[in-house]
């Protein structure tokens, strides 16, 4: 077996068990979630209003420096809206018209 196979089930390992910690750990409800307060009940007042047209929210921008928490609202957002999420970053956006696919 190469070491690149070796490295890339190593690499694959990594993001599975970074993937169940971010699971367990994160938040799962509005309850769970400290914080932020009017920025919670804003985010409620946007989801109530979308399902009450019948439409999923529209677009949401988290935007701040790391560990704030904008992860985790998206998260609670998209699960209390019933939609998958999509998650990107800024640098991951290399040419504007990626912006379409989402």
């Amino acid at each position: 077996m190469s070491s690149k196979t070796l490295k890339e089930k190593n690499v694959t390992k990594e993001n599975e068990y970074a993937s169940f910690l971010d699971n367990e750990l994160r938040p799962s409800t509005w309850q769970d979630y400290v914080g932020q307060k009017a920025v919670k009940e804003n985010l409620k007042i946007l989801i109530q209003a979308a399902t009450e047209r019948g439409v999923p929210p529209e677009h949401v921008l988290f935007y701040g420096p790391p560990g704030l928490g904008k992860t985790t609202l998206a998260h609670l957002v998209a699960k209390e809206a019933g939609r998958t999420i999509k998650i990107t970053s800024g640098p991951a956006i290399e040419k504007w018209a990626i912006l379409l696919l989402f």
